[in-house]
């Protein structure tokens, strides 16, 4: 099963539409994440139509559209894992910790806000990963999203996709 991870694309504030190279992944995902910070509902009404499964939550940018057709936490079992969507998590020090506690019950949570790229595995097993944003790079030298694959119950090929300066 193919994962497509994104978040905070800030559309149409940072940027006009959604790169080319993330669109191009859509007819390939199995399953598409977004993890909040859309900020306008055509992006959402795009993801929706052109996506297979659509896990996604609102984020602290988000109007009160977003908020009636998204929830601040998503969950979905794919392929025997256990998998959380969020949009904030805190601060990086102690992140782990403090989401292997709230989210006991996951093996993978996605996550965003800061648009910095992560991926850590906290001591109880429970994976975080921040796709960082494909559209609003902020401090980082690129703008940025995901892609990973569910097999045979493991999460595997985890790669972050650096997307060409605009």
């Amino acid at each position: 099963m193919r994962l497509l991870l994104m978040s905070d694309t800030h559309l149409p504030k940072r940027a006009k539409a959604l790169p080319e190279p993330l669109l191009a992944e859509l007819p390939h995902a199995d399953v598409v994440f977004h993890a909040g910070d859309w900020v306008d509902t055509a992006t959402l009404d795009l993801l929706e139509s052109r996506s297979a499964r659509l896990v996604a939550v609102y984020g602290n940018n988000d109007g009160p559209g977003l908020r009636a057709r998204l929830p601040e936490v998503a969950r979905a079992e794919l392929g025997g894992l256990r998998f959380g969507v969020v949009h904030e998590t805190g601060a990086a020090q102690g992140r782990e910790a403090r989401c292997a506690a709230r989210f006991p019950d996951l093996d993978v949570l996605v996550f965003g806000h800061s648009h910095i790229p992560w991926d850590t595995t906290a001591a109880t097993g429970l994976r975080l990963l921040n796709p960082g944003s494909p559209t609003d790079r902020r401090r980082q030298p690129y703008c940025t999203y995901m892609t990973a694959t569910v097999d045979a119950g493991a999460l595997t090929d985890v790669e972050l996709h650096r997307l060409p300066r605009r």
